[in-house]
């Protein structure tokens, strides 16, 4: 696999080389699931080059208290929790984790709520199916996407991102089928180091993206 430096203009300027690293996949019309929201604009990028749909999967971190930005579980659209062994670690009660899971699932059950009206959800099943996000820190968002979407029988599972410590793709491997990255660099404090432009993509962009995206072009896998 091709390596690049581990920094980049902005989540596009990755996207682009995200989507020359899948290139294999052109032609075999994937399902590119991109985690919200600032990998949208990336799935994006990647569906329109590699010919395939765009969707969402839907999944939130559980932060740590105090420092909600650091992951150290997530929860999926199903409502399963999943945790990093260093919640343990830290001593996170199991209360604060529920709290906070049903918190997340909240947001989740608004997005898709949100989402649905302008572009219905797409079945996995059977397709070739790209999880893209913009970086990766612990790992527990994308890992918790990865196993759900396992459940719904992809024919292959890729997971595709900018940056990840080496440790955290060290864990992704067994959950997808490849895992394609641009580096991974160390030492790695946060995602956003590693972008020029990192600027929070709204709410309005995500659905702008999803109204100008047509729903699967395939009917439902039987």
């Amino acid at each position: 696999m091709t390596t690049y430096p581990p920094h980049y203009a902005s989540r596009e300027a990755a996207a682009e080389l995200l989507a020359h690293s899948l290139a294999a996949y052109d032609g075999k019309d994937p399902l590119v699931l991109a985690i919200p929201r600032g990998a949208l604009p990336m799935g994006r990028i990647i569906a329109n080059a590699l010919h395939g749909d765009l969707d969402v999967v839907l999944v939130r971190k559980i932060g740590a208290p105090g420092n909600p930005e650091y992951a150290v579980g997530a929860v999926d659209e199903s409502g399963r929790i999943w945790m990093d062994p260093i919640a343990g670690r830290l001593g996170i009660g199991e209360q604060y984790i529920r709290d906070e899971a049903a918190r997340q699932l909240e947001v989740i059950k608004a997005r898709r709520a949100q989402y649905t009206p302008i572009h219905p959800a797409i079945d996995p099943r059977g397709r070739v199916v790209i999880v893209v996000d913009d970086g990766v820190a612990t790992g527990a968002t994308l890992g918790a996407a990865l196993r759900l979407l396992r459940q719904q029988r992809p024919a292959r599972l890729i997971a595709a991102f900018a940056v990840a410590p080496p440790d955290t793709i060290a864990r992704l491997h067994p959950l997808a089928d490849d895992l394609v990255y641009l580096s991974a660099p160390e030492p790695f404090h946060a995602v956003g180091e590693f972008f020029t432009d990192f600027r929070e993509v709204k709410d309005e962009e995500v659905l702008e993206i999803l109204r100008k995206t047509p729903s699967s072009r395939k009917p439902p896998h039987p």
